[in-house]
């Protein structure tokens, strides 16, 4: 089971592409497939053809043919399939960090910047290139082909700990305690705002239907999946806070969707609006230093620090830990001197 989603509903995302377009008040009259070659990345012509003789793209919930003229407020939707490509995953020789091996599992200390698996668009490269370059055979789940030894996930640019089967027991296994929710994660996070008391943020987490990249949190139980985070007060650094975030659940950008949901988007968080000041002075020598912090740290801060579980086969439970990585660390350290050398206004 993937941590951010189930296997059938990645097997899902990877096959199909989901997309919902309002139409700007001021668009003129434009044949439709002509509007969405404009509208949607990477798609030509004929691939937007096809799918409008399919019936995949709708106008107002109604089929429409190519000839269609778009107008003003109009509201599509699109389903494109993704073109096919080879499933087969090539072995690369990059380095991992592993932080504890036996026969059974892999603990993955993941560095920010890496993909975990082949994707769309993103074939090499990545963690599981790795492992299969440095692990003969791992498994892989029905449904969840070229994820080898996978059992859940983290984002590109967030750091931390993963654990990887080593076999079918092992997987099988595992992934039974991530369905169950009864696996232990925690992840540090560095949130715009003085938050002064620790909480839970509940929600149903979909696909927001302005941005199919963003992950909102609804009120709506048909909008999303039950999600829910307990967070706790780490060290308060005056504009930011460092907080300690536990899931019971484990939807796709979960942290990321809820802290936004809360009004405290995660530092440099491009995708939920973290890349920008959000709290602080006006003052130019305030907006360096928070540019600096960029600088140092160029992706949202989010690191998975504890990973718990019962073992596959000593079947006791077992705990890995993972210190923050530098660039995470410059950060934290820069804002503790500029709290600290901060001057009472």
């Amino acid at each position: 089971m993937l941590e951010e989603q189930d296997s059938v509903e990645q097997e899902e995302q990877d096959l199909y592409e989901h997309f919902s377009i309002v139409v700007d008040k001021g668009q003129s009259l434009l044949r439709i497939d002509k509007f969405l070659m404009n509208r949607i990345e990477n798609a030509s012509r004929n691939r937007i053809q096809n799918a409008i003789d399919a019936g995949s793209v709708l106008v107002n919930e109604k089929v429409v043919k190519p000839s269609y003229k778009v107008k003003p407020l109009d509201v599509i939707s699109i389903v494109l399939a993704h073109p096919p490509r080879d499933t087969e995953v090539y072995p690369e020789d990059l380095p991992i960090n592993i932080v504890h091996e036996d026969d059974d599992l892999l603990i993955i200390n993941k560095v920010p910047g890496m993909v975990v698996h082949p994707g769309y668009n993103n074939y090499s490269g990545t963690l599981v290139n790795a492992l299969v370059y440095h692990f003969q055979q791992l498994p892989q789940m029905p449904g969840n082909d070229g994820r080898p030894g996978l059992v859940h996930r983290i984002d590109k640019d967030t750091s931390g700990l993963l654990v990887i089967s080593k076999n079918e027991y092992s997987m099988a296994y595992l992934a039974k305690q991530f369905f169950d929710h009864s696996i232990e994660r925690k992840y540090l996070a560095l949130v715009w705002g003085d938050l002064t008391e620790d909480g839970t943020v509940t929600g149903y987490i979909g696909r927001s239907l302005k941005d199919r990249r963003v992950m909102d949190n609804y009120d709506d139980e048909t909008r999303g999946r039950w999600s829910v985070t307990h967070y706790r007060i780490v060290e308060r650094l005056g504009y930011v806070t460092l907080i300690e975030c536990q899931l019971e659940t484990g939807r796709t950008h979960q942290i990321r969707a809820h802290m936004k949901h809360i009004g405290h988007p995660l530092f440099n968080d491009a995708i939920y609006g973290g890349d920008k000041i959000l709290k602080g002075t006006i003052f130019n020598k305030y907006r360096q230093f928070v540019d600096n912090c960029f600088q140092i740290m160029p992706r949202q801060a989010l690191h998975a620090r504890s990973l718990g579980f019962v073992h596959p086969k000593t079947k006791k439970s077992v705990l890995f830990e993972s210190e923050l990585p530098e660039d995470f660390q410059g950060v934290l350290e820069k804002w503790r001197n500029y709290l600290e050398h901060r001057k009472e206004d």
